[in-house]
């Protein structure tokens, strides 16, 4: 395949390196294209020119006398000849007009003898005798014109018949009109009735039908008023509903707020045993709080010395294990919040990259205002709008990579080695290059506001800036699953473990202080100073022990009732509010989108309540009564009426009285004289003569093209080095001549399409067809050449000559001797002018795929005798050769 290119890259470069070689290759391709723009031209619309064709007429007729009047039908033929302008008419006498016909000054002549007229008048006094008109054609002047002209005799011929019958119908029928005949105008219209009558009897059902549903409506009118008169009620309640909107979109306003509410009952339900735990724990200390009363008592034992600092220890104390309880209570509600927000911090990670993929959109419309800005056609400049809002949503991407480069920045201080400083450097230079954008973007809205075309430098520098942040965006968005991801995932990790472990610590703290009670309490046995404050917490004790005890007591009675509430609301909150959700979102969009079109159509549905429904009441009420009272008396004498008209219909009167008269006399006796009409159907239709031959034309310059090409242009290429195989060296000379030929076919088609202006159904096909026609042609002649040498050329012509009468592209095929139509399937001219022609008229694809693979079958057959049967042929070919060489003649 590199060889093939490299033979045929070669022969372009030594074409266009010498001027001749240009000018011979640029002749060679429009050469074929003024073959066949000259034809096409010369054959535009020759049967639009017909009045060239000259035909002398003469007329000797002397007339004859017809009822005391002088007819002349000869003049009168004369006459009418000179208002057609189809054929070139000229009246001479006889002598000359035979004379010019004998020169060849007239391609025909028409004789009228004397007695026309008497022959056709003839029938009258019942002397039936045909006249004639002499008609002379030369037939060595044309081939073409002896049949133009005897179709226009031919048209005279048929209009005299014509003519003269429809003469003598009339004469026959207006005698009959004359007789009192005149019933027969009046056919139409007794038909008409007789029909309507026929017609009327058979719908009578129907109309029944009909009258009985106008009955049904009149009785339900006061249903349908009481009903009507809702919707006025409706229209007056208008502005309460208006105001119910209202607290529709408020609703719709708070409802996330209420939505987030509920969510909390969701959580507290989750917290239910946490709940229960502590309020059994009350129960406990209240159930255990004789053991409180043991202790106070052991320390009034005890405190005998060291008042001053037991006392000082004895205060500090309850406050430090209430601050290392709170401490833990912290820790706990720490850590099952980090529990808690697990599943929402995991959703930071596709927020982020759902943002920058954000910022990679606002990055690309930059690229594309951008490339408008370059571009040359000032019409495409970008408008200060545009601009400024482009501005806008950039400062809005340097929001967004702010943001995300603090939370990376955290993150970063929970993973080992500092991962992420790479990344976070990378966004710290996106985020100043989009600022830098958002700079220079200034510059060009004031250029524009000023009117004046932006400076280069600053457009290229923004082209610069813009092209490095796409870059940016693409290479965080390609490395966001690999290096973010996981750095992230392991910092909310490492979080997650340090409140667990705060919590251990705490909890172990909080376990030491009981010895250090007890060390209190051994000291407090020395102490007899404090006896006086213990004795007086002694003293309180019955009231704290009354407070605790209400409290176990109420938690006891109202817990079981709040944990009941909290589960039969849950499950409402979770499966019934968010469809209520959507019912509210519904009904706000109807409320904004919907409700003015609503009332638009209510108040017309008013109007027509109060103003049209009375009187539609009153006419159904009308035709209700006329259905009662007159609707049975018309059915019966419809039906009266129609067993009248059967009855003169079975005794024929009027059908034997209609085959004597049938309507106008004029127009029936223009139909006797042409009984019958041709009605044309144009399938396919092309509008002149020389688009509908421009297929063989264009096929035939092809072919030309073809030839041309193996006559002037070289079949072997070279190979001085020995390196090209024989099948490279064939396919790399034949790509050249298939590129000379393509260009050929598209210089016929377009020249076609642009020059001449021939009608195409479907242009695109037609150049695409031509093009496959010229590769097919130039496979087989190259072929030729490279085969059989110089013989190859004489054998391209015949081929050519038998194309040119057996492929169908003037004459059909059928017209053509037997011999002809055999050969007609096995030329290329065949399926090359099919194909052209579908094109042309109108594609039927099934004809089109045949002849493509027909064509396509022509190139597989040149291609096996070159590549196969080449090597095989070349001995007998080359003593053929050297034979014709001898003559010292031939080539």
């Amino acid at each position: 395949m590199k060889n093939i290119w490299s033979i045929y890259k070669k022969d372009w470069l030594h074409i266009l390196r010498v001027p001749t070689g240009i000018f011979l290759i640029i002749a060679i391709i429009f050469i074929p294209g003024v073959y066949a723009w000259v034809n096409i031209k010369s054959v535009w619309d020759p049967y639009s020119n017909t009045q060239g064709i000259r035909i002398a007429v003469t007329s000797l007729d002397k007339g004859a006398l017809v009822q005391d009047k002088t007819i002349n039908i000869g003049n009168e033929l004369v006459t009418s000849l000179q208002n057609n302008k189809k054929l070139g008419w000229t009246f001479v006498d006889e002598e000359e007009a035979r004379t010019g016909v004998e020169q060849g000054d007239y391609y025909a002549s028409l004789l009228i003898p004397t007695d026309f007229s008497a022959k056709i008048t003839g029938i009258i006094e019942g002397k039936i005798d045909r006249p004639e008109v002499i008609y002379t054609v030369n037939e060595k002047v044309n081939a073409i014109a002896p049949k133009i002209t005897g179709s226009g005799v031919s048209a005279i011929t048929k209009q005299i018949n014509e003519g003269f019958t429809e003469a003598v119908s009339e004469a026959v029928l207006t005698k009959l009109k004359e007789a009192g005949v005149v019933i027969e105008a009046e056919l139409p219209t007794i038909r008409k009735v007789e029909n309507g009558i026929f017609n009327l009897e058979t719908h009578l059902p129907d109309i029944e039908a009909a009258g009985q549903k106008v009955l049904d409506i009149e009785r339900m009118l006061p249903e349908i008023n009481e009903k009507a008169h809702r919707i006025i009620e409706l229209q007056q309640k208008l502005p309460e509903i208006n105001k119910a909107a209202q607290y529709v979109l408020k609703l719709q306003q708070y409802w996330p707020r209420i939505s987030d509410a509920a969510g909390e009952v969701l959580l507290i339900q989750e917290k239910l045993p946490q709940i229960q735990q502590a309020a059994q724990r009350i129960q406990e200390v209240d159930a255990q709080f004789d053991r409180v009363c043991g202790v106070v008592e052991t320390a009034l034992d005890k405190t005998n010395t060291a008042l001053g600092i037991v006392t000082t220890a004895q205060e500090q104390l309850p406050k430090l294990e209430a601050l290392g309880g709170d401490a833990i209570a912290f820790a706990n509600r720490l850590n099952e919040f980090l529990v808690r927000s697990e599943e929402a911090l995991q959703t930071i990670s596709p927020t982020l990259q759902q943002n920058l993929l954000l910022v990679k959109q606002i990055a690309d419309a930059a690229e594309l205002l951008t490339a408008r800005l370059q571009g040359a056609d000032l019409s495409q400049l970008p408008t200060a709008a545009e601009i400024q809002a482009l501005s806008d949503r950039l400062s809005k991407a340097a929001g967004v990579i702010s943001s995300m480069t603090k939370v990376l920045q955290t993150m970063n201080n929970y993973v080992p080695d500092g991962q992420l400083n790479g990344m976070i450097e990378r966004l710290n230079g996106l985020s100043d290059k989009l600022n830098t954008q958002i700079k220079l973007l200034a510059i060009m809205k004031e250029a524009i506001i000023r009117g004046t075309v932006p400076a280069q430098e600053a457009v290229a520098r923004l082209h610069t800036v813009t092209g490095q942040v796409s870059r940016d965006i693409a290479y965080v968005l390609e490395h966001y699953d690999s290096d973010i991801v996981p750095a992230i995932s392991q910092g909310l990790h490492r979080l997650m473990e340090l409140g667990t472990a705060s919590t251990d610590v705490l909890q172990t703290a909080q376990s030491k202080l009981p010895d250090i009670a007890e060390l209190l309490r051994a000291a407090d046995e020395g102490l007899t100073f404090g006896q006086q404050e213990l004795t007086r917490i002694q003293g309180d004790l019955p009231e704290i022990r009354a407070r605790v005890h209400d409290i176990a007591t109420t938690l006891q009675s109202k817990t079981d009732a709040f944990v009941d509430a909290i589960n039969k609301a849950a499950p409402f909150i979770r499966h019934d509010l968010p469809a209520i959700g959507q019912k509210i979102d519904a009904a706000a969009a109807f409320v904004q989108n919907d409700l003015s079109e609503a009332e638009n159509e209510l108040a017309k549905l008013a109007d027509f309540v109060q103003t049209q429904l009375p009187g539609l009441a009153e006419n159904v009420k009308r035709v209700a009564g006329l259905v009662r009272d007159d609707l049975p008396q018309l059915e019966k004498a419809i039906r009266k009426a129609a067993d009248k008209l059967r009855e003169v219909k079975d005794d024929h009167s009027f059908a034997e009285l209609a085959k004597l008269l049938r309507g106008d006399i004029e127009k029936e006796s223009e139909f006797l004289a042409s009984p019958v009409r041709i009605k044309e159907n144009q399938l396919y239709a092309i509008p002149n003569y020389g688009s509908a031959m421009s297929p063989f034309y264009v096929v035939l310059s092809l072919w030309v093209g073809a030839t041309l090409l193996i006559s002037m242009l070289r079949s072997e290429a070279e190979n001085p080095t020995g390196s090209y195989r024989s099948y490279e060296l064939y396919l790399g000379r034949l790509g050249t001549f298939l590129t000379i030929g393509v260009l050929q076919a598209l210089c016929v088609t377009l020249g076609n399409l642009l020059i001449l202006g021939t009608y195409v159904a479907n242009k695109l096909w037609f150049v695409c067809f031509a093009m496959l026609v010229s590769i097919v042609f130039v496979t087989l002649m190259y072929m030729l050449l490279s085969v059989f040498g110089n013989a190859g050329k004489g054998i391209a012509i015949i081929f050519m000559v038998f194309q040119f009468s057996s492929s169908g592209g003037t004459f059909p095929i059928s017209m053509t001797p037997p011999f002809f139509q055999a050969l007609n399937p096995f030329m290329p001219f065949t399926y090359a002018i099919s194909l052209l022609r579908e094109a042309v008229g109108g594609v039927l694809w099934g004809t089109v795929l045949k002849d493509i693979l027909f064509l396509l079958g022509f190139i597989a057959i040149s291609l096996f005798i070159a590549l196969v049967l080449k090597r095989p042929l070349s001995g007998i070919i080359k003593r053929s050769s050297d034979n014709a060489k001898k003559t010292k003649i031939i080539a």
